[in-house]
């Protein structure tokens, strides 16, 4: 997942300034996402996993080639993110570090190394945000192995927006 400003996509969920704000690279419900100048963008208001990731960028393909020599690789998180945020004129060059939603990753305190572990989620499980400003969000559903448990499921989004006294949801699997 990823955010901007709706009124300027030069502000963007910034994963540095969240885990500096936070302290901690374990963010769950109750902690505020900053965007690159500071401002709060959204609130964790639920979370049933309580792990999620916001050090390791989208896979691309060339993650795909780099890291798994995979020869014909698929476009990955980052393609899909590029196609959907062209329309708002959102270039490939300006999508930073996402927030990889029930994504597991250690951190080995020692040498640093990171490992991609099987999610701790299952069926059920989901977060809540509260928007604190108007967002650009895209949204893309992870197609990396280990990520999945080499499991590909579809994932369902609600999208609650209140304005005034009249509520309205969006919907939708990806």
């Amino acid at each position: 997942m990823i955010c901007y400003s709706l009124h300027d996509n030069a502000e963007y969920l910034s994963s540095g300034r969240t885990i500096d704000y936070a302290e901690s690279i374990f963010l769950t419900q109750g902690h505020k996402f900053y965007s690159n100048r500071s401002n709060v963008m959204f609130e964790m208001v639920e979370d049933t996993v309580g792990r999620h990731d916001f050090l390791l960028s989208p896979c691309s393909a060339e993650m795909f080639r780099i890291t798994y020599g995979h020869n014909h690789p698929h476009q990955g998180c980052y393609g899909n993110l590029c196609e959907a945020l062209e329309e708002f004129d959102i270039l490939p060059d300006n999508i930073p570090t996402t927030f990889n939603i029930f994504m597991n990753v250690s951190v080995d305190g020692a040498n640093g190394k990171i490992t991609v572990l099987p999610p701790k989620s299952k069926a059920g499980d989901h977060v809540i945000f509260e928007a604190k400003m108007d967002l650009i969000v895209g949204l893309t559903s992870c197609s990396a192995g280990m990520s999945n448990n080499y499991k590909f499921k579809e994932i369902g989004w609600h999208i609650i927006t209140q304005v005034q006294n009249s509520i309205s949801i969006d919907k939708g699997k990806f």
